[in-house]
């Protein structure tokens, strides 16, 4: 009973929905004010009808009710109760279904906090988020539905991909799907400008916040993917430049890129059109990786690989809405007018740098990510685009933007001077390079990459560093401690967020300088030398799990005679699913990680064993948390809770925006 009531609410989100992407619409072209307050019920009313059907489709999965055709199909009775949970949002329909509750909610949130929205623009912005939502019931109702009965149930489920079977992956969907939906709210905002005709220094302020929480959920749920994949997968990397890894960074990268944006058109009114282009952007990307991860036209470990029809609804909804949005920014970008002037040295121009190399990198992996299908398609050549060209493409974008940014951020507006902007961060400078030129004269017989890491990320943390202490002005030190206290959130958010893009620039670097790998049969009692370690098989036992059967090791783990620990790899196999997992024991420490894999039995009696060091990989993570930090910092500034209300008071007669 509970699912069918589910599956109703859906139903009726889906008409309210319709419902609020026309009457409000209507209203603010008329200025009917009756029309227009439709808006803001119907968006509590469709969060509140999505949020019941999404705790429906939950019970039927704690409970086990397997005469729903998606938990027979996705769980199983003997599943931890937070695989059952996360079991939710573990496969296609479910997935949808928690990405229209984030829409749902984003739209609902606007409503809560957009009181001191222009009436006309607050409805345009609700309308346009709606008709997203219209969308995606849609897609969901037709082709992906999750309640549908089965007419004979299954004594037990099919059980949850091993591989999802894990805390990672429980929490990285739902934070990825924060960072791809919240950007919706920056695209309904460009759109509801484009049709009004307006955007202003107000708009700047309105929609950077949005777009800041949707960059800082995409940054901690891309953290969480890596970090699984370091430690679930066994191959003892962090990124491989899957095409669905590629999915959830192309839009990352254009938020950035937005976020910069913005504080030109809030601060200068520069920028408009661009500004509105990188909105546009920023969810169209959204819409390709959910058609890349949906569609099934690029395989990868992450993807649901689905039919045909799903794929081609998927890419009809992205061609509408960012080709139509593409199409009324070609029609109304030149009533985006430009007020701010600034010259060739300033920090508009630096921003305008940071945008290109952050804009022109998301488009560098997408034909990376792209190139294979088009050249199968247009020319029938199967091609392989993996990791040595994305390294060899993508990082001197990279390079050039740590290498430019502390200038940029100490750089003045509409005018200054690079000289005068460098003589504050000479010190830090020539200390980067210093730090550089040590690691390259200490490491021996390889790549320059380490120093050159070194360099950028200890230039962007001192730089940063630098940077928030200048805005504390002169004076004793001690007041300017104090006044460093008082400093606005959205600069202290700049300053963690920057020196947090140092640190996970330099842990990569210094991750694929420095480390070491070692793969060998090994017998029982055999030790393994890698990196000053030593690591001694000691045995090997099968285990039972709670729904899998694993074969584990126990590793021994020393350095010079002195036991550090003891390391147990898995190989995993899951009967219900007749899957294997692996699973890595790593070591975790504050400048490296030891890491273990267990393979097959040998001929011989050994096993396979790898055997990895790896320098630095807890600060990728590390600086990913600063990042996301950065950005909770910035949201916490009271300027971004308190937007224009002056200019909407100024702007409206009656409650109504004056001509």
């Amino acid at each position: 009973m509970i699912t069918e009531l589910g599956h109703f609410a859906l139903v009726l989100a889906f008409l309210v929905a319709i419902v609020q992407a026309i009457v409000p619409l209507i209203g603010a072209h008329k200025r009917w004010p009756g029309w227009m307050a439709v808006a803001e019920p119907a968006a509590n009313t469709q969060f509140l009808l999505t949020a019941f059907s999404f705790a429906a489709l939950t019970y039927a999965f704690v409970t086990s009710d397997f005469s729903l055709r998606l938990v027979a199909l996705n769980s199983h009775s003997l599943k931890p109760m937070i695989y059952k949970i996360s079991g939710v949002w573990g496969n296609h329909e479910g997935s949808m279904l928690l990405w229209v509750l984030i829409l749902t909610l984003f739209g609902a949130m606007a409503a809560w906090f957009g009181g001191n929205l222009p009436p006309t623009l607050k409805a345009r912005v609700l309308a346009v988020q709606s008709a997203i939502s219209v969308a995606f019931f849609a897609f969901i109702l037709f082709t992906s539905n999750p309640f549908l009965r089965l007419a004979v149930p299954p004594f037990d489920g099919q059980d949850l991909n091993p591989l999802l079977q894990d805390p990672g992956l429980a929490f990285h969907p739902p934070f990825l799907y924060l960072g791809y939906v919240g950007l919706s709210m920056a695209f309904s905002f460009a759109v509801a400008a484009l049709i009004e005709g307006r955007v202003d220094a107000a708009w700047g302020r309105w929609v950077r916040p949005w777009t800041l929480a949707a960059w800082v959920f995409l940054t901690i749920g891309i953290a969480l993917g890596s970090w699984w994949a370091y430690y679930e997968l066994g191959w003892g990397g962090f990124w491989f430049w899957d095409p669905v890894e590629n999915a959830s960074f192309m839009p990352w990268l254009f938020a950035a890129a937005l976020l910069h944006s913005a504080i030109v058109v809030e601060k200068r009114e520069a920028l408009k059109s661009w500004t509105i282009l990188l909105a546009i952007l920023a969810f169209g990307f959204s819409l390709i990786g959910t058609f890349i991860v949906r569609s099934g036209l690029l395989t990868s470990v992450h993807a649901f690989a689905n039919d045909p029809e799903r794929g081609v609804f998927i890419l009809m909804i992205l061609v509408f809405f960012t080709g139509g949005a593409l199409t009324l920014f070609a029609a109304r970008a030149q009533a985006m007018e430009a007020k701010g002037v600034f010259g060739m040295v300033s920090r508009e121009s630096a921003l305008v740098a940071n945008n290109i190399l952050l804009a022109v990198s998301s488009l560098v992996v997408f034909v990376g990510t792209m190139w294979p299908l088009v050249a199968e398609m247009f020319f029938d050549r199967k091609l392989s685009v993996g990791a040595p060209f994305f390294n060899m493409a993508f990082t001197p974008f990279f390079v050039i933007l740590g290498a430019i940014l502390p200038i940029g951020a100490m750089m003045p507006w509409k005018r200054g001077s690079i000289a005068k902007a460098f003589r504050p961060l000479r010190g830090v400078f020539f200390l980067s390079v210093a730090l550089a030129a040590l690691a390259f004269a200490v490491q021996t017989g390889r790549s320059a990459m380490g120093p050159i890491g070194l360099f950028l990320g200890s230039w962007l943390v001192f730089g940063a560093t630098v940077d928030i202490w200048s805005r504390t002005g002169r004076g004793a030190y001690g007041a300017r401690l104090g006044r460093l206290a008082r400093l606005p959130g959205a600069d202290w958010g700049k300053a963690v967020a920057h020196a947090g893009l140092g640190v996970t620039m330099f842990a990569i670097a210094g991750l694929m300088a420095w480390e070491a790998e070692d793969i060998r049969v090994v017998q029982k009692g055999e030790s393994v030398e890698i990196a000053g370690y030593t690591l001694t098989l000691e045995n090997v036992e099968r285990v039972q799990g709670p729904n899998y059967v694993s074969t584990m090791g126990t590793v021994q783990l020393a350095r010079d005679g002195r036991e550090i620990s003891t390391l147990y790899p898995e190989k995993r196999f899951y009967p219900v699913a007749e899957m294997p997992t692996t699973e890595a024991a790593i070591d975790y420490g504050l400048l490296r990680d030891v890491y273990v894999v267990i393979g097959d039995p040998q001929d011989n009696g050994g096993w396979a064993v790898r055997t990895y060091y790896k320098p630095l990989a807890n600060w990728i993570w590390g600086g990913a948390i600063l990042m996301a930090l950065g950005g909770c910092l910035s949201l916490a500034d009271r300027r971004y809770r308190v937007a224009a209300g002056v200019r909407r008071r100024r702007d409206t007669v009656g409650g109504v925006p004056a001509e």
